[in-house]
């Protein structure tokens, strides 16, 4: 099957005792035994329950992966990723990254004696100066948030192979219909499904998607044993946010170009940061690992303050000043302080998150009408 199919078809079939052509909600904490040992698959809802089931072989099918599980967020995907190491093991970790994932590394476990190195990724022979005997994992954002860079997944997995390291890719801006990190040569992909996959701002939810047969029994030991899941209604709603996606993300980034095109042009801004601009220091590499450019889009205005950023994002009628991203609607955000506030000002503004750093994540909407609402909030 191909993209289309898959995100309506797959991991899902008509209910067997009603022919419902919608997965139920399954909203049962236990399952019936016939006898000790002896069901029909399920035994307790932490373990498995048949809508997130369902949903998890879908997200699995759409990363062209073999294993999918889901949590209750995407922290909670990423938290199961690095319960795979062990205190002394290091991750190699792209320098421009979610606040939160920063945030999760640095204050909980490196506490556990797991090290995590910091740094630049747009070329991947930087990335191999830092492998040392104990690098286990490296840690990849494409497209960077909020900085949009781009990491040559396929360049990095190639590197990572010769050492014996797993690669993850954060996935979540690209979404399984613009990029594909398995197909890449990555071991594990993570999204937070909160965002493009559900697609309608209403739950949170993560996911981690993997190939490998013993990586994925770890992985879902972890998932069982610590027990981060997301409730059966939740997955019930990603499964329908999951059918229209590759239409949504058609006109997300369809908008996202006419948008980008505007901000080049405002007198006001100072640099426009979006992986569809030619000048983009890899936008070789957008052309080679993704279908298109995504619907996210940073930029900088020439007064560089905090105050002249908040002045234009009170402005905005349209664009909603709120955390998260992804969905229909469109927002807007202050990343030095929101999403990324938790990383201190002198590491942010290396990766280039400086004071007047706006992020929008342009949603399917009207184009005009959404660069209407720039101009009289830039004006």
């Amino acid at each position: 099957m191909k993209f289309a199919t898959k995100a309506i078809h797959a991991g899902q079939e008509p209910d067997p005792t009603t022919g419902a052509i919608m997965t139920p909600i399954y909203q049962t904490s236990t399952y019936v035994q016939s006898a000790p040992g002896k069901h029909k698959g399920y035994e307790y809802s932490r373990t498995h329950n048949p809508t997130r089931a369902a949903l998890e072989a879908n997200i699995a099918a759409l990363e062209e992966g073999k294993y999918g599980m889901c949590f209750g967020s995407g922290m909670a995907a990423e938290d199961t990723v690095i319960k795979l190491l062990k205190p002394g093991d290091e991750v190699i970790s792209t320098n421009d990254l979610y606040g939160g994932s920063f945030r999760m590394f640095t204050k909980i476990f490196a506490n556990y004696g797991i090290k995590f190195h910091f740094i630049p990724m747009a070329d991947p022979k930087e990335v191999a100066k830092y492998i040392n005997k104990n690098t286990k994992m490296i840690w990849i954002e494409t497209p960077t948030n909020p900085m949009l860079n781009i990491i040559d997944i396929k360049a990095i997995a190639t590197i990572a192979k010769k050492n014996k390291i797993w690669v993850t890719v954060d996935n979540t801006f690209a979404t399984p219909y613009l990029q594909n990190p398995l197909k890449l040569g990555a071991d594990i992909v993570v999204h937070s499904v909160t965002k493009y996959l559900s697609g309608h701002s209403d739950l949170v939810m993560g996911a981690v998607i993997c190939n490998d047969d013993a990586l994925s029994e770890q992985l879902h030991f972890i998932q069982n044993s610590c027990g981060a899941i997301p409730s059966p209604h939740d997955c019930f709603l990603v499964l329908r946010g999951i059918k229209t996606l590759h239409v949504r993300m058609d006109r997300h980034c369809e908008n996202a170009i006419k948008v980008c095109k505007y901000l080049l042009t405002h007198p006001k801004v100072a640099k426009v940061y979006f992986p569809g601009i030619p000048t983009h220091k890899n936008f070789k590499v957008v052309e080679e690992q993704m279908k298109a450019f995504g619907g996210m889009i940073s930029f900088t205005l020439k007064t560089n303050t905090t105050k002249e950023a908040h002045k234009v994002l009170s402005r905005f009628k349209i664009f909603s000043l709120a955390e998260s991203l992804g969905g229909v609607e469109s927002l807007c955000g202050h990343p030095a302080t929101m999403t990324h506030a938790s990383i201190p000002k002198e590491i942010r503004e290396k990766s280039g998150v400086v004071d007047s750093l706006i992020r929008l994540s342009v949603g399917i909407e009207d184009a005009d009408d959404l660069i209407d609402d720039l101009k009289q909030a830039l004006k």
